[in-house]
């Protein structure tokens, strides 16, 4: 388990203090893909710095299966640092060595036998599907190719966790699915903890079981994902979630109109055409305002405006219907906007 208590980090600057960490504090269980997200600024690559003391956090602790790792001396970190690996948005590959030596590099500075770690770093190119480029140099593969490459750099040492800065940012989105399909396929099979810091949700929905959202360096909302993208509490996390808007009202309002949002949490029965079920079983004609839903998984996510005409009777059975399929349904009221 990772426990990150009060952690605090402020940078002297020639223009001042900068706080880039405000007494953040999580608690990331074993085996968990953990995602931490933001805009640019908002202090999570700072965070994940902390958390194997490349950078020293000002105040608070970052304990690892119960070892405060703030506390330990050089040697020790550098040792606990083996559990702790790292893969990044620019891959960081030593381009003067090929594929099969940049993965036994960090084994090399373990002090392992050259024999076991071509073995090693041959079996984690396999792994993750490159062992006929092993010979090959970063140069001559893609940035997909390249990120696969520091994924097996990043294992070879049998890391405990694998926090990873912004780590498909610089890949196209086929490439990203992939990679991220990677590394989920890892953490199931290895059961490694999963850290990762990016500032796009969709990587978020794809990969991540919680999720931690940061807005100027303090931890506004966090929680499961499915919880926090059906229903986000802060402007942070709404403009992160919804970031081409919430609904918005028409401007033409008549005297009958009323207005349901619907919040759809991923209970299955979300996926079934509910609109055509009320006018079919209910008489009751409903038109789409907006809409921001997205699939996660098989499972239906996110949030619809609604228009119906009639009065607070037929607004009070729209909302029974629905809540009795397993949405979410509640009155926007006009003065709300």
């Amino acid at each position: 388990m990772i426990e990150i208590k009060n952690l605090s980090k402020t940078f002297k600057t020639a223009a001042g203090e900068v706080e880039a960490l405000k007494d953040v504090s999580l608690q990331i269980n074993d085996g968990d893909i953990f995602g931490v997200i933001g805009m640019s600024g908002a202090g999570k690559s700072t965070l994940v710095r902390c958390i194997n003391m490349l950078e020293r956090p000002t105040d608070g602790q970052v304990i690892i299966d119960g070892v405060d790792i703030g506390s330990l001396s050089e040697k020790e970190l550098r040792k606990k640092r083996r559990e702790i690996t790292m893969i990044f948005q620019g891959f960081n590959l030593l381009m003067q060595r090929t594929n099969l030596r940049n993965v036994c590099f960090p084994l090399e500075l373990a002090g392992i036998d050259k024999k076991t770690a071509k073995t090693r770093a041959l079996e984690l190119l396999d792994m993750v599907g490159l062992k006929d480029k092993a010979n090959a140099y970063p140069a001559q593969l893609s940035g997909g190719q390249q990120q696969r490459v520091a994924i097996a750099r990043a294992l070879a040492t049998s890391p405990k966790v694998l926090l990873c800065d912004e780590a498909t940012s610089a890949l196209d989105p086929s490439t990203t699915t992939q990679i991220l399909d990677l590394i989920k396929n890892i953490n199931q099979r290895l059961g490694i903890t999963v850290i990762m810091i990016t500032h796009s949700m969709n990587v978020v929905e794809s990969a991540c079981t919680r999720v931690a959202i940061i807005d100027g360096g303090k931890v506004v909302e966090q929680g499961e994902v499915a919880e926090i993208f059906s229903k986000p509490k802060t402007e942070a996390a709404r403009k992160l979630v919804f970031p081409e808007g919430e609904e918005v009202l028409p401007v033409k309002i008549g005297k009958d109109d009323r207005f349901i949002r619907l919040v759809f949490n991923g209970d299955e029965l979300a996926g079934q055409p509910l609109i055509a079920r009320l006018a079919a079983e209910k008489g009751i004609n409903a038109s789409i305002v907006s809409a921001t839903t997205k699939l996660i998984g098989d499972k239906t996510f996110g949030t619809m405006l609604l228009n119906v005409k009639g009065d607070y009777a037929v607004l009070a059975e729209v909302v029974l219907f629905f809540t009795n399929n397993g949405v979410i349904a509640e009155e926007v009221k006009v003065n709300d906007k």
